[in-house]
């Protein structure tokens, strides 16, 4: 019964996370959610500064933290192996309801885009961000990433194993294609407003800080071969030439985002 339990937990908190993440697409682009990013009750913009930046410093440092080894080590005395992930998801998805439920606008405009062919440009990126996030998930396996093939392993009653250390497809030209289809999402938008800016900066922020301690982990857990990968394929931005070889070998690469 416990292992079922955590499998509807586990399912029912991906599937709200799904739903968000669409919400967040459409919060950003200010259409097809009834809450846009520049949408809401006019706020002074001193408190609106307050509680837009309080929001994403609370996002990113739940989501810094919880993603650590040692946090994870710690809370796994609480909350069931298993489960860790999905916990983690679901917390990381409720921190983003609260963020669009409290979020305040802030509409001075820092660029606008008016000719058509200009917008088609920037919302073309912007849907190539979303692609190129959840391709780069099923690249070092969505499943995993997302707590679904632990609540499955869970259910069969099959013990976890970490995932293979792989460089394919996007992660042979930089090492975090993944938050390179996030920074297209955040800062792609023909109309740049104040509000929306803060939100691309201080998520950016987070970004080139999560990797830092993300990579700290992986060179622990790889050793060189992970060093290896660093000197060979750049951060964020591709560089002609640099193209690493195909590889997959153990150990494991866990996700660390």
């Amino acid at each position: 019964m416990a292992r079922i339990a955590a499998f509807i937990y586990g399912a029912a908190s991906y599937l709200l996370m799904f739903g968000v993440f669409l919400y967040l697409f459409g919060f950003l682009a200010g259409f097809g959610v009834p809450k846009g990013i520049n949408d809401g009750a006019a706020t002074p913009f001193g408190l609106a500064l307050l509680i837009n930046t309080g929001l994403i410093l609370l996002f990113g440092f739940q989501h810094s933290v919880m993603a650590r080894p040692g946090f994870k080590a710690w809370w796994t005395r609480i909350v069931p192996k298993p489960i860790e992930r999905s916990t983690y998801v679901l917390i990381s998805t409720l921190l983003f309801v609260l963020l669009f439920w409290q979020w305040r606008p802030m509409e001075a405009t820092i660029w606008s885009i008016e000719s058509t062919a200009g917008q088609a440009v920037v919302w073309s990126i912007y849907a190539l961000g979303i692609v190129l996030l959840f391709a780069s998930t099923f690249v070092i396996n969505h499943f995993d990433l997302f707590g679904l093939r632990q609540i499955w392993l869970n259910l069969t009653q099959q013990p976890y194993t970490h995932l293979s250390f792989s460089v394919t497809w996007f992660y042979r030209f930089v090492r975090h294609p993944l938050y390179v289809g996030w920074f297209m999402i955040f800062w792609a938008t023909p109309q740049m407003t104040f509000g929306h800016l803060l939100l691309a900066v201080g998520m950016s922020a987070y970004i080139l800080i999560a990797i830092r301690y993300e990579e700290r982990d992986l060179v622990k857990f790889h050793g060189e071969a992970y060093r290896e990968y660093q000197r060979k394929v750049p951060m964020l931005v591709p560089r002609p030439g640099k193209v690493h070889d195909e590889v997959k070998a153990d150990p494991g690469f866990p996700a660390a985002t």
